[in-house]
């Protein structure tokens, strides 16, 4: 593997400081390293490029870029191996789509983690992606023992939405995605952004309901824990 492969995508990044760029640089080698055998360097280094660039878009404050580009690099790469068949899928893959990937689709994806205990993959993604979850949504959800403190708001993309078995949206009408061949559910559930807490806890009850349903259709030979709801 050529050392330059690995880096050429990121001489595109624009308002790139020398700093930030020596950290995508050395974060580019060490991701193409470890799917050497599966991606070519190149295309590792335009996914995180494209990631970086999309995280950009909407971050307050940028020294945190680096690692959150590389978080997200590494997830579209699992993603595009499953999909190419390049690595096997364990398990089905569930997609939780917002707005902004702030508030209900980060609620229910950690409701399905606690629920599915490994036996599903969750990913999230926002069609239009906000800077920050929402405080009230960490509050609230921290309330029932389940933190979001490493989660933050990510873009959709088409990889990520072509590894999905079933996606779910969550109050993106029009902007929400579509691709043949996956099971679609669409819940009218309230956005938190501007609900009081007691509003929040409410929605955050609502989305705990409806996952225990899917994740029960989807496990059905699976023993669920007790709610998670206050």
């Amino acid at each position: 593997m050529s050392s330059s492969d690995s880096v050429a995508g990121l001489a595109g990044l624009p308002n790139v400081d020398p700093a930030t760029l020596r950290a995508l640089t050395a974060t580019s080698r060490r991701i193409a390293y470890d799917y050497a055998t599966t991606f070519k360097a190149a295309e590792v280094g335009a996914v995180l490029a494209d990631s970086y660039r999309l995280l950009a878009r909407t971050a307050r404050v940028t020294v945190f870029l680096p690692n959150l580009a590389e978080r997200l690099t590494r997830e579209r790469l699992e993603a595009l191996a499953a999909t190419r068949g390049l690595i096997p899928k364990r398990v089905p893959e569930v997609l939780f789509v917002c707005v902004h990937n702030a508030g209900r689709s980060q609620m229910a994806a950690a409701l399905t983690r606690h629920y599915a205990d490994g036996a599903l993959h969750i990913r999230t993604g926002g069609s239009d992606p906000g800077s920050q979850i929402h405080p009230e949504v960490i509050a609230t959800m921290k309330n029932i023992g389940l933190s979001l403190d490493e989660e933050f708001p990510k873009p959709l993309t088409d990889d990520i939405l072509a590894a999905a078995d079933v996606v779910i949206t969550m109050g993106c009408g029009d902007r929400c995605p579509y691709m043949p061949g996956k099971r679609y559910e669409d819940w009218p559930i309230d956005d938190p952004a501007t609900a009081t807490v007691d509003q929040v806890a409410a929605i955050r009850d609502d989305i705990d309901r409806r996952v225990r349903t899917l994740v029960e259709s989807l496990l059905p030979d699976q023993d669920l824990p007790s709610p998670r709801t206050s």
